[in-house]
């Protein structure tokens, strides 16, 4: 394997933890109008994710520094033509990280209500629309001979696009209720993995219908295999969470989501983003990546830091493994 397929598969390997991570933040946003009852539930679930959701966005930054260093053109046709949606997604994620800093300052109930409301849009937008780019870029989008896109942003909200964008929505939301039933205790903890379960049966439908849908326009061997291990794993998950083996639950979603984003990069190899008007116009491993010298300093730094950056947030997530149940949070 060259140092260029390798960057395809360790780029496709951080999308994969952000995914993993950021999901269930996500998602728990997604949960506050159906787990949280009252203000104290909604803090119980937002302190869930209190300690970790900024580490876990931080996966992003890394994926996209990536990408820009391994494969500038695919990074440069890609912040370019899917500049709109790429805003929207930071928009809302600031949004949200605000929501969270500003929510608790005690100016009233509708202060309170509103950020609530800007975390919910700013874990949903999101959601949404990572779905709609992969979908996009396994799809292929139009192209010129120079890598420009030549779409609209209407040519990126197609069936395909905005299938992938439902079943990324759906299957954030019931990782994230699955780790709310993880973390909390109570009301909240039976609440949530009632949902999980009702939320992971609707998941089941569109995932399986997206990765189908994928793999007979795009499949190899590869794909099909992986996304039949997702699908059996999903329905493993909602099996597992109906029985309140919550962790196994968890961890088999997370999982889904892994062997779902394989899935999507065995599709697209040994492309980086088709061309849908011209095949001799797409992007490729081999004429989008850096130079073999930047990649071999790339693989060096990534070789040592890798291992650092896993071991400080699996750290981190022991030091905050306790749940969290409405005695602990203060009074308002």
């Amino acid at each position: 394997m060259d140092l260029a397929t390798l960057w395809f598969w360790i780029v496709g390997f951080l999308f994969i933890g952000y995914f993993v991570l950021d999901g269930f933040d996500f998602g728990v946003g997604m949960s506050l109008p159906f787990l949280g009852k009252d203000d104290t539930d909604r803090r119980v679930l937002i302190n869930t994710i209190g300690p970790v959701w900024d580490l876990n966005e931080t996966w992003v930054i890394v994926a996209g520094a990536s990408l820009f260093a391994a494969f500038p053109e695919w990074y440069a046709t890609l912040f370019s033509g899917f500049y709109l949606p790429l805003l929207l997604i930071l928009l809302a994620l600031i949004a949200r990280g605000v929501s969270f800093e500003y929510r608790h300052q005690g100016k009233g109930l509708r202060w309170t209500r509103w950020f609530d409301g800007m975390i919910v849009v700013g874990s949903a937008v999101p959601a949404l629309l990572w779905g709609v780019a992969f979908a996009n870029i396994v799809q292929g989008v139009p192209m010129d001979a120079d890598h420009t896109y030549l779409g609209t942003l209407f040519d990126l909200l197609n069936p395909y696009a905005l299938l992938g964008g439902i079943t990324t929505l759906l299957l954030f939301f019931t990782h994230g209720v699955g780790f709310v039933a993880l973390k909390t205790d109570g009301e909240v903890r039976v609440r949530a993995r009632r949902l999980a379960t009702r939320a992971g049966l609707v998941t089941i439908l569109a995932a399986a219908s997206f990765l189908i849908w994928t793999d007979l326009a795009h499949g190899t061997l590869a794909s099909w295999l992986l996304s039949a291990v997702a699908a059996v794993l999903l329905i493993a998950a909602v099996f597992a969470n109906a029985r309140a083996a919550e962790r196994t639950a968890f961890a088999l979603t997370a999982a889904t989501i892994g062997f779902a984003v394989l899935a999507l990069f065995s599709a697209l190899f040994p492309d980086v983003m088709p061309a849908s008007n011209d095949p001799a116009n797409s992007l490729t491993i081999a004429n989008a990546s850096s130079t073999p010298y930047t990649l071999t300093v790339m693989t060096w730094v990534a070789g040592f830091a890798l291992p650092v950056i896993l071991a400080y947030q699996a750290w981190t997530y022991w030091v905050f493994r306790r749940r969290i149940t409405r005695s602990l949070i203060p009074a308002a």
